[in-house]
């Protein structure tokens, strides 16, 4: 009973982790590279894959063994730096969920023809419904896992009816025409940056998951969650190369929408409505209960209401994208800012995962910590680069 029980959180976490991942800009950027790069976008994606994998593995296996959430182990490393990062994590997880609410409010525009401001309130009612339940943890695993599957049915039935060069794409994925170093963080900052990265190692500490001994589970989650979003990526290129290699034209306006609509016809453009509002509804709820868990454990009302908090952050971001619409330049600001956490946050639990008074006896592998300062010191380039040059905008 206890095995079939892990296994539900074990899959509960992945799927919130890679629902989380799998949003509104997560369809977009997938189409739009793919438009730029062809069948060489598998080499980004594979690349992307593996880095993710590495940002996982370290972070969740520490938030196990220390078992403690990655705010508290940044206040363990340096005092104050643990609020530093939830601030952070707070501001950025709004901006998106603003996006992710609007995303939803445009799949149920697509689908009945509603506004996307009363799509984005129904949305917004279905995700304070999974916090409304008496067990909410096992809603919301059981909510991400029903939505990611049936994102991954639609996906892969788009894909085959759009029949894509696979040889090429497949020969392409390891020896491309071209490569693209901004695609890939921006991969990388969408897959694992952000709230996204601690979405699942907090859900299976919540649930108990922890210490030395749950390693091989919350290694297995990891992967898992990488696994499902990388699924669900791959096939989405797939059926955006299948369209494009046809010289069929994406529309712009909405390029997964366009892929849909290209691949399928009419019915397609349905199909893109109901993918869209699982991705967008996933996210939302899944960004709303990891900022959360980044403050909780700075105030005990926050930990005893901790469902009220997630509803009141998703209200909120709902009267916001109602009200003032979806703010682009925050938006790109706060894409620029998750470019910028995930090495401050990678880099805090790489240092934790060697300091004893944090992770007792554990000993972390050396292949992890290596791994991860490159990603610490590329991510930090790049999203220093970025932010420079799209603050100025902000301005404008």
């Amino acid at each position: 009973m206890k095995q079939k029980k892990n296994w539900s959180v074990l899959l509960g976490a992945a799927f919130l982790m890679a629902t989380s991942a799998v949003g509104p800009g997560f369809l977009t950027q997938t189409t739009v590279f793919t438009q730029s790069l062809l069948a060489s976008f598998g080499f980004v994606i594979l690349t992307s894959i593996i880095i993710d994998i590495g940002v996982q593995l370290n972070v969740w296996r520490v938030i196990a063994v220390s078992e403690k959430r990655a705010q508290d182990i940044a206040n363990a490393v340096l005092p104050g730096l643990g609020l530093f990062i939830a601030i952070l994590i707070v501001l950025g997880g709004l901006a998106f969920n603003i996006g992710n609410v609007g995303g939803a409010g445009l799949g149920f525009n697509v689908l009945f023809g509603i506004s996307a401001e009363a799509g984005a309130i129904l949305a917004a009612a279905m995700s304070v419904g999974v916090f409304l339940v008496k067990e909410a943890g096992k809603a919301m695993d059981r909510f991400a896992q029903v939505m990611g599957l049936l994102m991954i049915l639609l996906i892969v039935y788009v894909a085959v009816t759009s029949n894509p060069p696979v040889g090429e794409a497949v020969v392409k994925t390891f020896a491309p025409d071209k490569i693209d170093f901004i695609a890939i963080i921006t991969l990388v900052g969408g897959t694992v940056g952000g709230y996204i990265t601690f979405a699942g190692g907090h859900r299976l500490l919540d649930a108990g998951i922890k210490g030395r001994d749950a390693l091989p589970e919350v290694t297995t989650s990891a992967v898992s969650g990488i696994t499902i979003a990388s699924v669900i990526r791959v096939f989405l290129f797939l059926a955006a190369l299948g369209v494009i290699s046809k010289g069929l034209a994406i529309d712009p306006a909405n390029p997964p929408a366009s892929v849909f609509q290209q691949a399928v016809g009419a019915v397609g453009y349905k199909l893109f409505g109901i993918v869209m509002l699982s991705a967008a509804i996933t996210s939302v709820i899944g960004s709303a209960y990891t900022s959360v868990s980044f403050i909780k454990s700075f105030n005990r009302s926050i930990a005893r209401y901790e469902n009220w908090v997630i509803i009141a952050f998703i209200t909120l971001s709902t009267i916001i994208f109602v009200t003032i619409g979806k703010p682009v330049k925050l938006l790109v600001l706060a894409g620029a800012l998750n470019g910028l956490i995930l090495p401050v946050t990678l880099g805090t639990i790489l240092i934790a995962a060697h300091k004893k008074k944090i992770i007792g006896n554990y000993k972390h592998p050396l292949w992890l910590t290596i791994f991860g300062f490159i990603v610490v010191l590329v991510m930090a380039w790049l999203g220093g680069y970025t932010l420079i040059n799209q603050l100025p905008t902000l301005f404008e």
